[in-house]
């Protein structure tokens, strides 16, 4: 079963360097604090590693054909151009803001869209359900992971070794992410062209995926 686990472990790994997965943290975690952007990661690898999980254990004892496993990829990269356009249309719309203040002697950055401040707690719940849809797009892989360790049951163990792996990747990105947001995202300028970056990037990718 270790062997299993460590099997697991690195496809974690190599399954969170595909660029649609560090598209979506990125989507969600610039123009945060370090501390959100951590939640923001860890909340999109528990989701994907839970949806993955209990397709895991459906396929225990159902059969999906490769035209139902097809459209999780759609889903996938319908979300990631989804992300991209939106905000490229918050970019060119003028509908990203930011607002500085120093609070305990220390300079905090505020970056929102529209024209309230919203609470940042429903961003780790959008990062959450993202992690959950881009889960779908992931089974093929994780089935091909699971034909390795044929006839081993699938348990929970296996999902936190994947989540592990996939955090691996993931926190480092976001150490990525926390510098950008610290040192570049200083002035409104910087900001847009940050947000327009990623919303290219996020639309290539994304029409890419559905392309391919």
């Amino acid at each position: 079963m270790e062997l299993g686990l460590i099997v697991i472990f690195w496809y974690g790994i190599l399954h969170a360097f595909g660029p649609d997965h560090l598209t979506a943290i990125a989507d969600f975690s610039i123009g945060k604090e370090a501390k959100k952007t951590f939640l923001i990661v860890g909340a999109f690898a528990v989701g994907h590693g839970i949806m993955l999980f209990m397709f895991a254990k459906i396929l225990q004892y159902y059969t999906l054909s490769e035209a139902f496993l097809s459209y999780g990829d759609v889903i996938a990269s319908s979300v990631i151009l989804s992300i991209g356009i939106y905000l490229l249309y918050m970019v060119f719309a003028n509908k990203i803001h930011l607002k500085t203040h120093t609070h305990e002697h220390k300079k905090h950055v505020h970056i929102w869209f529209g024209n309230e401040h919203q609470h940042e707690s429903s961003t780790t719940t959008s990062a959450f359900g993202v992690g959950v849809l881009m889960g779908i797009g992931g089974v093929r892989g994780m089935l091909v992971t699971l034909g390795v360790l044929h006839g081993q049951v699938v348990d929970f163990s296996m999902i936190l070794a994947f989540i592990a792996g996939v955090m691996v990747v993931f926190f480092s990105f976001g150490l990525v992410i926390s510098w950008i947001n610290k040192d570049i995202l200083t002035n409104i300028q910087n900001v847009r062209r940050v947000f327009a970056t990623v919303g290219i990037i996020s639309v290539l990718v994304g029409g890419n995926m559905l392309l391919a």
